[in-house]
């Protein structure tokens, strides 16, 4: 039940056919997972924040430091050394005190990944290494969590929506992030942030796009990004998407599995 404060807040939505009261009451009953709460992670946190997510919960080991702020747009100058968590939790709390916010101030892995993300509906992946995007997708199919997933490079980004535990309306199944990216680059082959760089917006138009697509999964309108890979080039300022299927080598879901637990993920957390 929306009160009438939250309806007044939520109009907007509240207007739109796609989303209407039950919409907006399907939002504030949710729960969704944030992982990280940095370039990609704070567009995601304000926008579901603002959208009336119920319940954000944000997991960041790291203090905000002063070269973050040129693209973590949740954190301010004032933040500089403080948990990530708590400065995100601060302004969550000041754009709407509606929104119920849980905490990680710890580092996702094999040992603690299922017991946190089992909490939630849903999870928002914006993590920037590739042991923790496995480590969450991997989690994400034991637990039966749907999970939205994003990258940015320098001037590059993708996204996609992950439902390997479910299958499509003909009985197949659905791809996992493991169909998408069989194997991880080798170590030092993509540089880090630190090194190469990054246009800020570009994490803000990527962090949005996020935050929009947990929306329609959680509100249920349009076509998500199940099997389908939305690739962004902020030089040429092109979008193309790339459909992807269910790989029946994977190690996660496919005919002989070999990932069937998250011990192979306990030396990252």
């Amino acid at each position: 039940m929306l009160t009438a404060d939250e309806i007044e807040r939520y109009a907007r939505h509240i207007v739109l056919r796609e989303v209407g009261g039950p919409g907006q009451a399907k939002l504030k009953d949710a729960r969704v997972l944030v992982i990280g709460a940095g370039g990609l992670g704070a567009p995601v946190l304000l926008y579901l924040a603002a959208a009336g997510v119920g319940t954000l919960g944000i997991v960041d080991d790291d203090t905000v430091a002063l070269s973050n702020l040129q693209r973590q747009v949740i954190h301010a100058t004032g933040d500089v050394g403080e948990m990530k968590v708590d400065s995100a939790a601060e302004v969550i709390q000041r754009l709407n005190p509606n929104v119920a916010i849980e905490t990680y101030a710890e580092r996702l892995g094999g040992t603690n990944a299922l017991a946190i993300i089992g909490d939630y509906d849903i999870v928002a992946d914006g993590s920037d290494n590739f042991a923790t995007r496995y480590l969450v997708a991997d989690a994400c199919f034991i637990a039966k969590k749907p999970l939205i997933t994003a990258a940015v490079g320098t001037f590059d980004g993708t996204l996609t929506t992950i439902r390997a535990h479910e299958r499509k309306p003909d009985g197949s199944p659905n791809p996992t992030y493991r169909c998408l990216f069989p194997e991880a680059p080798p170590p030092g082959a993509v540089p880090a942030c630190a090194e190469a760089g990054i246009i800020g917006a570009l994490t803000g138009i990527l962090g949005s796009m996020m935050a929009l697509e947990v929306i329609r999964e959680i509100v249920g309108f349009g076509e998500g990004l199940v099997g389908r890979l939305l690739m962004v080039d902020a030089r040429a300022m092109r979008f193309e998407t790339l459909r992807y299927e269910w790989d029946s080598n994977n190690p996660l879901t496919g005919d002989k599995p070999t990932i069937t637990d998250l011990s192979a993920h306990n030396s990252t957390g």
